[in-house]
């Protein structure tokens, strides 16, 4: 895996994980237990630092998802961000968490622009999605923001902690997305 290192001004900065972060990370997903519950279907299993380190090192063995990578506010971790790659139909789906304290400043919808980026500029991607439970209505507007269309809603396609969540796709198109950019 190449690793990531993105300045996107403000004092956020995306990079890489590696295992020596895997207690800052665990530290975060406790203190946001409550908020990651409802939409995390990994939160209830996250028990120690163990659990955050072998997340980190199983992103970082991908040959070709860009998993695994923090989102630092000011030098401080705040919450992390990822793209599953499937490179046989030049597409990815994008994914990614945030700290209560850092919302609602727009830091994941720039994270998540810098990786439609990576997507269309860089690996060639023909189209990017975005899953989210009908529930959660920020990620549904980070999903508005970006440009993506709303394309449809699997019943009961998500797991998380105590049952199924509908979730709804959706997409954007590399032509779409140049559009958008102008």
């Amino acid at each position: 895996m190449n690793p990531i290192l993105w300045e996107l001004g403000d004092g956020i900065v995306v990079r890489t994980l590696t295992p020596d972060d895997d207690v800052e990370l665990f530290a975060l997903v406790d203190r946001n237990r409550d908020r990651l519950r409802p939409w995390m279907p990994w939160e209830p299993a996250t028990k120690g630092p163990a659990d955050t380190r072998a997340f980190i090192e199983g992103a970082l063995a991908s040959e070709h998802d860009r998993e695994g990578n923090g989102i630092f506010l000011d030098g401080r971790l705040v919450g992390t961000a990822g793209m599953r790659v499937d490179t046989m139909d030049a597409k990815a789906e994008v994914g990614y968490w945030i700290d209560g304290d850092a919302e609602g400043r727009g830091i994941v919808t720039r994270t998540c622009e810098r990786f439609l980026v990576l997507a269309f500029e860089e690996l060639g991607l023909h189209r990017v999605e975005l899953h989210a439970a009908t529930g959660n209505a920020r990620s549904r507007a980070v999903a508005e923001r970006l440009g993506m269309v709303e394309e449809g809603t699997g019943r009961e396609n998500g797991r998380v902690d105590g049952g199924f969540v509908d979730l709804v796709m959706f997409g954007i198109l590399e032509q779409e997305w140049r559009a958008r950019r102008g």
